[in-house]
């Protein structure tokens, strides 16, 4: 009888270390398949503010995945690109960069989507004294600082040097007082400092600043250029997830996002 009750309470020892371990195995799997995908984007200065209320939003809804994004001019990214940098999905302010990465085989292109658009301004300070009007007051000796994109490798400066020629402007006489800047968050650094008389930029760029105000925007030849393509990257190691990230950009509620912060949406 003794040897009974001995046996069973063993039994049921063993039993309960069994049902420790199966539920030691089950939570570390469940833990392992709980962590987080980790989704890596480079994408254009001008878009930093929209997207990191999107990628909020995104990862809100998708807890499972993480979102890791750096912004940079669109030539600098995709010099990162070319050298190797680990990301899974490239969003440019130009289609000349896009451009680039699919002729070396860099992105996956039946992936390619247009997502907005944008136009080119020209700004001043909030406060500025100087009866700044149009592009056409920029050689004007009153003007002394102007601040712009360097159009080798950003985007809103090519557009903007783009415009300047159009109007019948010299765009090297304009030089000797141009700063030219490594992004468009620069510039517009620039003109909240009054560091500079003007500044060429995107119109979303100062969508938020109450120390800068726009006197012009570029002719419409420019701006109907401006489109921001995206695209997922070919070295990316998470297609699946980059695919439903692409399709939440082009989704009702990033679009509405996109509107807020003064981007064009471009119709499908």
């Amino acid at each position: 009888m003794i040897d009974s009750i001995v046996i069973k309470k063993r039994y049921s020892i063993l039993i309960f270390l069994i049902a420790i371990l199966v539920s030691g195995l089950g939570i570390t799997g469940c833990s392992k398949n709980s962590e987080p995908v980790n989704l890596n984007i480079l994408a254009a200065s001008s878009l930093s503010n929209v997207l990191n209320d999107i990628n909020d939003l995104f990862q809100h809804s998708t807890a499972e995945i993480k979102i890791t994004a750096i912004y940079a001019a669109s030539g600098d990214l995709v010099t990162q690109i070319e050298n190797g940098a680990p990301a899974d999905i490239f969003i440019s302010a130009s289609t000349k960069q896009m451009d680039d990465l699919e002729k070396k085989g860099l992105l996956k292109s039946e992936t390619r989507i247009n997502l907005v658009g944008n136009k080119i301004i020209l700004a001043v300070p909030l406060n500025s004294t100087l009866k700044i009007l149009g592009f056409e007051d920029l050689p004007d000796s009153r003007v002394q600082k102007i601040a712009m994109g360097d159009p080798g490798f950003v985007p809103a400066g090519s557009y903007g040097r783009e415009a300047i020629e159009l109007l019948g402007l010299n765009y090297e006489d304009l030089l000797p007082k141009t700063i030219l800047a490594s992004n468009v968050m620069q510039v517009l650094s620039y003109l909240e400092n009054e560091s500079v008389d003007a500044g060429i930029l995107f119109v979303t760029d100062i969508a938020f600043s109450e120390k800068v105000r726009v006197v012009a925007t570029a002719p419409d030849e420019v701006n109907r250029k401006i489109i921001y393509p995206a695209a997922i990257l070919t070295a990316g190691k998470n297609y699946e997830t980059a695919k439903q990230y692409l399709n939440f950009l082009s989704g009702k509620e990033a679009r509405a996002i996109f509107e807020k912060y003064g981007f064009l949406v471009i119709t499908k």
